[in-house]
Order: structure tokens, then sequence, then C-alpha cells
């Protein structure tokens, strides 16, 4: 927050994303962030999407059993309705949300708000998720954080679905999902085409 000579304090709005694959640590990434904000004593409040219930039904819960209260919502509407006089708004799990996020995130941060949002940028067949492009498209900034490939040790670059099932939303931990390379996954994904055709 700065100030104008004549006292009036100014915040200054912003849009942080932090994207990348499952395991990658995006949500241990906001939570510390958003803990940083409250030792700062600012006002926060975190949105996550009701249908995420892995952890706990309410909190915000990182991979690493980190927490921090959140408020489960089913509309990025209710982000806007639920954040008055808020200085830090942070949203877990963003690529579960409707498109309205995208523009619910730029009014915020026009009204001076710092925005914080984490989410996976592509689904398990590597397809960019809902609204992540969106809002990294508007971000002041993006952070791409890496898992490590269980393979091979190299950078993950998607998240792979280890159990067959076509629905795009497939909550999950590792004994559905696990990080894989570009390399890996194109192996993985022929491995399992031929696998497939073995059993017509």
């Amino acid at each position: 927050m700065t100030e104008y000579t004549h006292g009036e304090p100014h915040r200054s709005g912003r849009i942080e994303v932090v994207c990348g694959s499952m395991f990658s640590g995006k949500t241990e990434e906001l939570i510390r962030r958003m803990r940083r904000a409250q030792f700062a004593k600012q006002k926060v409040e975190i949105f996550k999407p009701s249908i995420d219930v892995r952890y706990s039904e309410e909190d915000v819960v990182s991979h690493d059993q980190n927490h921090i209260p959140s408020t489960p919502i089913d509309s990025s509407a209710s982000i806007l309705l639920l954040s008055s006089d808020i200085d830090v708004v942070g949203i877990d799990e963003a690529q579960f949300l409707d498109m309205g996020v995208v523009d619910v995130c730029n009014e915020l941060a026009n009204r001076g708000v710092r925005v914080i949002i984490a989410g996976l940028d592509m689904d398990y067949k590597g397809v960019p998720f809902g609204p992540m492009p969106a809002l990294c498209a508007i971000a002041d900034e993006v952070t791409k954080v890496h898992a490590i490939c269980v393979n091979c040790g190299s950078l993950a670059y998607v998240s792979h679905r280890k159990v067959h099932d076509e629905r795009r939303v497939l909550l999950g931990e590792t004994q559905e999902y696990e990080p894989l390379c570009r390399e890996c996954y194109q192996k993985a994904i022929a491995r399992e085409m031929k696998e497939k055709k073995d059993k017509r």
C-alpha cells in the first residue's frame, strides 16, 4: 500500500497466477503468499470450488498437508459478494470455476485488491484447463511451478491420469495421477493406445 502526498491511502490491485501440473506446489505457494499477507495485517479471504473436498470440505489443503481456512463456492459471482473490504483474495483450484472468474478477478484488481490464483494449467490430456489460460493472459504476474517426472526425474509437463476414466474432472491424488515430462507422457499415451488396440 502506498500513500498520496495528501495522505489518502492507495491500494494497487494486481493479479498473480500460480499454475502447473499436479504435485507441483501450486497450493503450497498460494498458502505461503496468503500467510505473508496475514502476517502484514492485511485482510484476506480465500475461496475454493465447493466440489474440491479431497482433504477438507472447507480448508484449502496442500499435498504436504499445510492448510488455511477458505470459503467453498459454487459460482465465481460469490467471490465479489463475499470479498468486500478485503485486501487480498486467494482462489485455489481455479480451473474448476466458471469463465466468469476472469471478469471477477479483473474487477477486484481494478478496485485495488491483490488477487492470487492457483490452478492446473492443463487437464490430463494436456489441453488448457477451464479459465486458466484467460487468467494467465490478464495476470500481472504468472508463476509456472513444476513437479518432477516420476519416471525420469525431469521437470514434469502434465498430470497423467493412471486410471481409465474419460471425465474431464476427476478428483484424485497419487493413486489416480502422476506427473510426467513431455517425453514420458508421450510414451505413456502410446503404450495405453497399444494396450487398447490389443484388447480389441
